[in-house]
């Protein structure tokens, strides 16, 4: 039987943050000031073992999971990931498994993650100019390193998305470069505005651009935009086609709150679900994993958890706006 909270939507979609770690500063993330050598990151022990995370994924699909995405931090930092890959295909052939990665490490491990099974992934590329990529990503690391990945993985035919998250007057001159790059390989953008995650990003609403200006400065450059059907009610980008068939989505929790079908629980790498990416409060479920409970009482204890979930931050944005909220590193974007 599937989960429903208490606004009826159906818990579909988990994604999984495996490390709180990250081998870059992204200032809208991690920003270094706050994510220095003194930040204290999870112990190890406290972090869930794969087989527990497997756990809470054989115990939700009988209840309609059907979706599960690996995150971080980054996620590649967690050692030997593509077991955990195997371990999760190994519960249903079904199951979409998908990882969302800065892409510095996929080259070295991406034939093992497909060849256990992955279904495809999505790499976070801000902008293609190299002095914007460092800044943004306060790194000393090159994009192209990044491209190559991308190159690596449509070699093999691994399905790719990239996602940009664009700041006013920082990378919105990256939008049509990355257009540019992708859309004729046939390798959908994914446009993200600019959001409140977390406390520490020095969130402010003017340095947002909007999901419609950007397609209004697209449209000048590439024609009239096609809005294309959703496959799911519950899809986080609205997606259009540029009139040669190129794939461009937006992701616009700011101007176009789409909490009304949110079907996603978060996992936290120390085994807390949180039902919103901007609530201040997570639940433990590491305790009773490791107690072994069984899958039904595992499914119940996340059950009682989705069943009283009414978060609409982004719907309500303007009247908590200062709330504290869990950084966006510790349960994954």
């Amino acid at each position: 039987m599937v989960m429903e909270d208490i606004y009826h939507r159906p818990l579909l979609d988990l994604r999984i943050s495996v490390t709180d770690r990250c081998n870059m500063r992204c200032r809208y993330c991690m920003p270094r000031e706050h994510f220095d050598d003194n930040h204290e990151f999870l112990p190890k022990d406290d972090i869930l073992r794969f087989e527990e995370i497997v756990r809470v994924v054989e115990a939700l699909i009988p209840h309609g999971l059907r979706k599960v995405r690996l995150t971080g931090g980054e996620p590649l930092l967690r050692r030997d990931l593509d077991e955990l890959v195997r371990q999760l295909r190994a519960c249903s052939e079904d199951l979409d498994i998908a990882i969302t990665t800065n892409g510095l490490l996929l080259n070295k491990h991406l034939s093992n993650l497909h060849e256990a099974g992955l279904s495809r992934v999505t790499i976070s590329l801000d902008a293609l100019d190299e002095s914007i990529y460092k800044s943004m990503g306060d790194t000393v690391a090159s994009p192209t390193v990044v491209l190559d990945a991308i190159d690596a993985a449509q070699n093999i035919g691994l399905p790719i998305k990239i996602n940009a998250v664009i700041k006013k007057d920082v990378n919105d001159n990256q939008i049509l470069d990355l257009i540019n790059c992708f859309g004729p390989r046939n390798i959908p953008v994914r446009f993200i505005e600019y959001m409140d995650v977390g406390s520490t990003n020095d969130w402010n609403l003017d340095h947002v651009v909007s999901a419609k200006s950007m397609r209004r400065t697209i449209e000048q450059h590439f024609g009239t935009l096609q809005a294309n059907q959703p496959h799911h009610a519950s899809d986080v980008a609205k997606v259009y086609s540029t009139t040669s068939g190129w794939k461009i989505g937006f992701i616009e929790s700011i101007t176009n709150p789409f909490c009304g079908d949110c079907s996603r629980a978060r996992l936290s790498a120390n085994g807390s679900i949180y039902t919103c990416l901007f609530t201040d409060k997570g639940h433990d479920i590491r305790g009773i994993l490791r107690m072994d409970a069984s899958d039904e009482e595992i499914a119940e204890a996340i059950r009682s958890i989705w069943l009283q979930r009414n978060d609409r931050y982004s719907e309500k944005r303007s009247n908590q706006s200062k709330k504290a909220k869990v950084e966006m590193s510790y349960i994954g974007g």
